[in-house]
């Protein structure tokens, strides 16, 4: 994992133009449950990669599209309220079980000024409790240039329509 993490890095150095690859590769080495983690994120097609922000490094999915954790509702309440064809899981609960967290909106329009991201797919990103408790959740894509902000009820799912993370490295 450290290896492709490596190549990537390498292959991304706008990503995190003031990070060296020695301080990434410590605080991996040293911590076996992120490695884990990121290796999850890998397995789904998420293509981790560093990236910096507010002074603070963190690995996220930096896949072009989505990656291939689709087809999810936003979170296990919103899964078990549908009355009929409930998916297997939510966007919430899977990030759980890798040990991470969804984007946020703010990361997520960060990350769009590193690259084009989604410009076929969606992604849910962490949304806040306001909107959540009335029964919404809101994600993201790129079209036409401009990355969008959307909203749905939670509990709606498409095949389209992913969750990228994103794990604070220290």
């Amino acid at each position: 994992m450290i290896n492709i993490l490596m190549e990537r890095f390498n292959q991304n150095t706008k990503r995190h133009i003031n990070v060296l690859w020695d301080k990434v590769e410590n605080i991996l080495r040293s911590n076996e449950k992120l490695l884990r983690t990121i290796s999850m994120m890998e397995q789904s097609c998420g293509e981790p990669d560093v990236i910096e922000l507010d002074g603070k490094l963190f690995i996220c999915d930096c896949s072009k599209e989505s990656p291939l954790r689709r087809s999810l509702c936003y979170d296990k309440a919103a899964r078990v309220s549908r009355k009929n064809n409930s998916p297997l899981s939510s966007a919430v609960e899977e990030a759980e079980k890798m040990g991470i967290r969804l984007m946020t909106e703010t990361e997520y329009r960060y990350l769009q000024t590193l690259g084009e991201f989604d410009l076929k797919t969606s992604s849910w990103v962490l949304t806040p409790d306001n909107i959540r408790n009335l029964g919404g959740a809101i994600f993201c894509e790129r079209r036409y240039g401009i990355v969008f902000t959307f909203h749905n009820g939670a509990d709606s799912y498409y095949g389209v329509r992913g969750f990228r993370c994103i794990v604070e490295l220290n």
